[in-house]
């Protein structure tokens, strides 16, 4: 059983930065693809930025290409998502969310474990 752990999430102005921390328990993360979805009210979750269980090839939604960067910590059983030059459209609550295999998948059916999600809200 993996469970995920979310923060980092909160209040900035548009231009403003965040940084998005997923804390992972159990032994397979290092061997887990792991993914950033997201979800505004209203509206299904959606992949935002996914990086393979090796760290070597990370992906992004083009709404966030260039603006926010994934990283992980195989040490520290954790996985970032840094955004920069946030938009009031990006204002959602975001999700940490692992799959059991190596390769990033950009649909939400495929991941098994997820984070409880935390709040980012991007005022204009």
């Amino acid at each position: 059983q993996v469970q995920l752990v979310e923060s980092g999430g909160g209040l900035v102005q548009a231009g403003g930065s965040l940084r998005l921390s997923c804390a992972a328990s159990g032994r397979t993360f290092s061997s887990s693809a792991m993914g950033w979805f997201r979800q505004a009210p209203g509206k299904e979750r959606e992949f935002v930025s996914g990086i393979r269980a090796s760290g070597v090839s990370t992906y992004y939604a083009d709404s966030v290409k260039g603006r926010f960067t994934i990283s992980r910590d195989n040490a520290k059983n954790t996985v970032y998502l840094q955004m920069n030059s946030l938009k009031p459209e990006d204002t959602a609550v975001y999700y940490c969310a692992g799959r059991g295999g190596v390769l990033v998948s950009t649909l939400v059916s495929e991941y098994t474990y997820w984070g409880q999600g935390t709040q980012v809200t991007v005022s204009s």
